[in-house]
């Protein structure tokens, strides 16, 4: 017999409060959640304790002793994997409190290699996974509206949907535990190529002598639109405001880990190979903490050219 799905007001850990995760447990304790919440930075407890009336017991273990299930909005894999074993499978843990029957949801970006690891060794404890990586950035994070893609095996799927309803418009299933960290990868990839084109094709168009503003206007109303021209260009790149919430460092680890998808199932991949080099020059030239639209300074760099309203 299933176990039953986990609805308010159980208890769900929360470890990452960054952009994501603050809004993510907010909507969590709306929903009737007791949020019981974790993060190196003691600001970051802070104001989840303030907008989400979270609890703080003070360690992982406590929050895996407390919590139905617990869930993972960290940078990567590894420090998933860090917080749920203990640092080199020492020190303070999730496993060190969670019991049979409890579950990790893990929604950060992680490797889908890594995941499918942690979940067999979760496994061995009688923890259950599921790995339930987000789209949306942080406006749709603010609204509950993120499309949710969850890997893993069905009950255990539906016993977290509840939850992860409160966080998500779109909860999309893609298959077995580490599917949807694929899915997410693969995403970002065909979004950072999609941003790249477009940087490349407005510059190249401000340098023949149109107007940029009126370039992405016309991709929009046109074959040439994607997400960068609908929702990057005019906000966070033209504007100079370069803040979209998702940093350059995140997009290049999640760049890598969408070729290292391809190359483990033999897929041809030479496009995904070319977008990795140019994005990690980027990186390399721009330095560590950018926002991942600031790339667009990158190929300005190249060009002599910044893309302005005029």
């Amino acid at each position: 017999m299933s176990a039953p799905a986990i609805v308010p007001p159980a208890r769900i850990g929360f470890v990452g409060l960054g952009k994501m995760g603050q809004p993510m447990a907010r909507h969590l304790s709306r929903a009737g959640y007791r949020v019981l919440a974790h993060d190196l930075d003691p600001e970051a407890v802070r104001r989840a304790r303030e907008g989400a009336g979270a609890e703080n017991p003070g360690s992982l273990r406590a929050i895996g002793e407390s919590c139905e299930a617990v869930i993972t909005m960290l940078p990567d894999g590894n420090a998933v994997r860090a917080v749920a074993l203990g640092k080199d499978g020492s020190g303070d843990s999730l496993l060190a409190g969670l019991s049979r029957g409890k579950m990790l949801v893990d929604m950060s970006s992680s490797s889908p290699v890594g995941t499918r690891e942690l979940g067999g060794v979760l496994a061995g404890r009688g923890v259950g996974m599921i790995d339930a990586p987000v789209s949306g950035g942080v406006r749709k994070a603010d609204d509950a509206t993120l499309a949710i893609m969850v890997g893993g095996e069905a009950a255990a799927i539906e016993r977290c949907r509840p939850v992860l309803e409160a966080m998500g418009k779109q909860i999309f299933l893609t298959g077995p535990l580490g599917s949807g960290h694929a899915m997410k990868a693969l995403n970002n990839y065909v979004s950072a190529a999609g941003l790249a084109a477009a940087v490349e094709a407005v510059l190249a168009a401000d340098r023949f002598g149109l107007d940029p503003v009126r370039v992405v206007d016309v991709l929009n109303a046109s074959t040439g639109m994607n997400n960068a021209t609908l929702n990057k260009f005019h906000r966070f790149i033209l504007s100079r405001a370069f803040d979209s919430g998702f940093s350059l460092d995140l997009m290049v680890k999640d760049l890598k880990t969408a070729l290292e998808v391809a190359r483990s199932t033999g897929s041809p991949a030479p496009f995904a190979e070319a977008c990795v080099r140019a994005w990690s020059e980027a990186q390399r030239t721009l330095g560590p903490g950018h926002d991942h639209t600031e790339v667009a300074r990158y190929w300005e760099g190249l060009a002599g050219t910044e893309l302005r309203k005029k």
